[in-house]
């Protein structure tokens, strides 16, 4: 019996660390993701969407092709309940990706660092309110600084940071869904971003009947910059939807301070964007929340592995 319960911690332990490795992986190429948005300025944000869902769509497809695992899209095609789930989130998905990538096109890479500051507290509420997660002491501590410091960067700020609230909201409830749904990463891309490809598609066309030409598309850097909008898309989200389901919302929730942390970094040195005291103590009690939370969970994994 003893070996057995060995083995299936052993096991549990190897999940939890794989996830949690995607899921730093995931935040890091997040974080680094505006820089690409950036090198596409002058092309219009929902262009830079819709080229996003097709190449993702067509990236994606290729890993599944090449994997053999064409059945797995039949099968959630075919299963109303996960079908229900992969359009609500796929809905979710596209109104984030709008909203990011208008922010960064518009200079307001801070907020948009403030909203995924957001964003864990708001998994905290969905994994408590849906999922019954609960919080211990040293947790609960790691929170309450955040709150501070989330309630210091909005007087930084200034008036309701309508970016940052969509966006914390909004991919909330996309991980929410997501872990919910019985379906792989690469699979649920695969699936979202074909039941966006009528809305990318139309939307396209559109514009080209519009302008009377491919607009940006004739350009070959702009070209180039939209088709690598597909992997670095693709990447980070089956990353993300590999490590949701194996960690807590609450684990997700403070590896998430990782992306935003980094998109703060680069609004202030490589954007030029203005940084006041206000901002920077509310950017020192994230992290301050984020080590605490960090070292209980590594401290309690230690004694799991002790006894």
């Amino acid at each position: 019996m003893a070996s057995i319960t060995t083995t299936s911690s052993s096991a549990a332990d190897k999940t939890l660390h794989g996830g949690l490795i995607a899921g730093l992986a995931a935040y890091l190429l997040w974080g680094f993701l505006p820089i690409v948005f950036k090198l596409l300025d002058g092309v219009p944000s929902a262009t830079i969407v819709a080229d996003r869902t097709i190449w993702s769509l067509v990236f994606v497809g290729v890993i599944l092709v090449v994997s053999g695992r064409t059945a797995e899209i039949r099968a959630a095609l075919a299963d109303p309940v996960t079908l229900r789930s992969m359009l609500i989130s796929s809905l979710l998905l596209a109104v984030n990706w709008l909203v990011y990538v208008w922010a960064v096109e518009t200079g307001q890479v801070l907020e948009a660092s403030f909203g995924y500051f957001i964003n864990p507290l708001v998994n905290v509420a969905i994994g408590m309110t849906f999922l019954g997660e609960r919080q211990n002491r040293w947790q609960t501590v790691a929170i309450a600084i955040a709150v501070v410091a989330i309630a210091i960067q909005a007087l930084g700020i200034g008036g309701v940071p309508y970016i940052a609230l969509s966006l914390a909201v909004t991919f909330a409830a996309y991980g929410y869904f997501r872990k919910t749904a019985q379906v792989s990463s690469a699979t649920g891309l695969f699936v979202e971003t074909l039941l966006l490809l009528p809305l990318a598609g139309g939307y396209l066309i559109f514009t080209f009947m519009r302008d009377g030409g491919l607009g940006p598309h004739a350009d070959p850097y702009f070209l180039g910059m939209l088709l690598l909008t597909g992997p670095a898309t693709a990447l980070p989200l089956l990353l993300f939807a590999f490590a949701i389901q194996r960690l807590r919302l609450t684990t997700i929730g403070m590896l998430q301070y990782l992306a935003p942390s980094i998109a703060f970094l680069l609004a202030i040195t490589l954007f030029g964007e203005e940084l006041n005291a206000t901002r920077l103590v509310s950017f020192g009690l994230i992290w301050l929340s984020l080590i605490v939370y960090t070292a209980d969970s590594y401290l309690r994994r230690r004694s799991r592995v002790a006894a």
